[in-house]
């Protein structure tokens, strides 16, 4: 006859049970009763492996164990709440580099940098397998873009300390600081022999959202820096800008999207929705019933089917990809640069008692087609490999004005010979900005082609 236990169960128990209920802050979990002296059946992994929902007494034995073995043993006394906050970091660290435990100054932080104002270097960061931290993309007229901080550095020191392990949050932690102090990142980039240190002044962060320019008549630039909670009204405001620099509505558009780490959700649904008159803009998938939602367009296309080409390149991630695999999709734009940061996944702030909070991920992000974006990213319709261009200065030439005795042009126009060409100013966007210009060129022939279209359709049928 199998023995039964009676009266209190061992104090371990009771404490696993205390500790584990604490530091995940439930209350409704089951917990899996363990008899006494039932034989093993042939299948142990299969017999001991509890139903859903159902807490392992075992596992919470090991994690009271090695909570105890801390508190009496590690080298310095740690309080039980600091040991328990660790706990829940390690839980959440270990899912996925996204998710994350957030203490009182960290969900102050994800505030500001969704308000858009925060004090530090500039940098949004994410972890790397390895321990360190991987740059996603230098921000717009900060500190760490003036110092010529690139998507893909690995930062492996802060001021001397190394920050492996260290955890993205504390990371995070280090470069942020009060404007005018000093912050020296140690850095490892691809291409370049050995680590290098970059010197920093922090500085009051203030992303500007969305800007703008004309960059040639009637061809305008407008780039997303982030995805912030006001960029759809911002996006809006700022198109009103172009077409008042322009002098009228534009005939085509290059909406800038590098090294744009994402953001607001519903914020890259107002964008795209912006050159769409309706359809799908992108749909989530997850385990519970409302991490699943689709995000459609409303009627009203505020560029009125101009041609538009869409920059995208390794940092562009997140809600920025959405935007870009929804035109994409929609064949609402064309699509250039090189593939895309591929961040696909939903993160849900879940507040908690005291100003803390868990950033989890609970959904994946799919394009209209169905494409996940997740580990994969938005491949472009064409590839434009970011570029420094050398321009080859011709050697030395005869042109008809050149000659003597040439005749005038005629309509007064000033004349170009070999001296006006070689004191030509030569087009700063190419040799600066080689996708943009890649980008703008493909702009201009598609506006070309759309008016040649205009005109054959104008045209009357032959009889």
């Amino acid at each position: 006859m199998p023995a039964h236990t009676t009266g209190k169960r061992p104090r371990s128990h009771a404490f696993a049970r205390l500790a584990l209920a604490v530091a995940l802050g439930i209350s409704h979990f089951a917990f899996a009763e363990e008899p006494a002296a039932t034989p093993a059946p042939a299948n142990t992994a299969a017999a001991t492996e509890p139903p859903e929902g159902v807490l392992p007494l075992q596992d919470l034995r090991i994690f009271a164990e090695v909570f105890n073995q801390i508190r009496s043993a590690y080298v310095e006394k740690v309080d039980d709440r600091t040991l328990l906050e660790n706990a829940i970091k390690g839980m959440l660290n270990g899912l996925d580099p996204h998710s994350a435990y957030l203490d009182k100054e960290s969900f102050t932080e994800l505030r500001e940098s969704t308000s858009g104002e925060f004090g530090g270097v500039g940098l949004e960061v994410g972890a790397e397998q390895d321990g360190f931290v991987r740059v996603i993309t230098p921000i717009d007229d900060t500190p760490a873009k003036a110092a010529g901080m690139e998507s893909g550095d690995i930062i492996i020191k802060i001021d001397g300390k190394s920050v492996k392990g260290m955890g993205l949050n504390q990371t995070v932690d280090m470069m942020r600081g009060d404007k005018g102090s000093k912050i020296v990142l140690t850095v490892v980039r691809e291409g370049t022999q050995g680590p290098f240190d970059v010197t920093l002044v922090r500085d009051v962060i203030r992303v500007r959202s969305v800007r703008q320019r004309i960059l040639d008549p009637g061809l305008g630039y407008m780039r997303i820096a982030q995805f912030q909670s006001e960029t759809g009204k911002d996006f809006v405001k700022a198109l009103d800008a172009l077409k008042a620099d322009n002098k009228g509505p534009v005939a085509g558009l290059v909406l800038d999207l590098r090294n744009n780490p994402g953001g607001v959700l519903q914020a890259s649904v107002e964008v795209a929705d912006a050159f769409l008159n309706e359809g799908l803009v992108v749909y989530t998938k997850g385990r519970i019933e409302n991490a699943s939602a689709r995000f459609s367009a409303k009627p009203g296309d505020l560029f009125e089917g101009v041609p538009v080409v869409v920059l995208i390149n390794g940092g562009t991630a997140s809600a920025s990809e959405i935007v870009a695999g929804a035109l994409q999709d929609h064949k609402r734009a064309v699509v250039v640069g090189t593939d895309s940061f591929g961040k696909g996944s939903v993160q849900t702030v879940l507040p908690l008692a005291e100003d803390r909070a868990i950033k989890l991920t609970t959904a994946r992000y799919f394009t209209p087609s169905g494409r996940s974006i997740q580990a994969q990213g938005i491949k472009p319709d064409i590839v434009i490999e970011r570029a420094t261009l050398t321009p080859v200065k011709p050697g030395p030439m005869v042109t008809e004005a050149d000659l003597d005795g040439h005749l005038s042009n005629g309509n007064g126009k000033t004349e170009n010979g070999s001296k006006q060409r070689a004191g030509a100013k030569s087009d700063n966007l190419r040799e600066q900005d080689y996708q943009l210009y890649e980008a703008l060129n493909l702009l201009r022939a598609m506006v070309l082609g759309a008016k040649q279209k205009a005109v054959t359709q104008a045209l009357p049928a032959d009889a």
